[in-house]
């Protein structure tokens, strides 16, 4: 897994910060503990909240990847996940290195929408 320290606002991809601003308006709109968002080889975004029912619970970025299989998608070219956590979790780089293989970046942002890191899904 290659990490890397997040750059400075002007640094990132204008398609990479619009995934972490669909991701950081989705947690705040939902009250959630995380918002999500991956885009697919076509351009197409994917955007999700954590999943917390009784009977089914899922992180945000492993319900975006299931939205962008459900509609789809074939592959992924990044995904970015707005979180109080410190690290991508495991379970959500397995889901994104699925579909879009082990180099697809997953952003790390914190709530504020400052991008904390970029991991690839490894």
């Amino acid at each position: 897994m290659t990490q890397s320290a997040g750059p400075g606002p002007a640094d990132i991809d204008p398609e990479d910060r619009k995934i972490i601003t669909l991701a950081r308006a989705t947690r705040a709109r939902n009250g959630v503990a995380e918002g999500a968002a991956v885009r697919d080889e076509t351009g197409r975004t994917y955007v999700a909240g954590t999943v917390d029912l009784d009977s089914l619970k899922l992180s945000a970025l492993r319900t975006a990847v299931a939205m962008a299989v459900a509609s789809g998608a074939t592959s992924l070219e990044a995904a970015a996940v707005v979180t109080e956590a410190a690290e991508a979790a495991a379970e959500d780089r397995a889901a994104v290195r699925d579909l879009g293989g082990p180099a697809t970046p997953v952003l790390l942002a914190a709530p504020d929408g400052t991008l904390r890191s970029t991991v690839d899904a490894g």
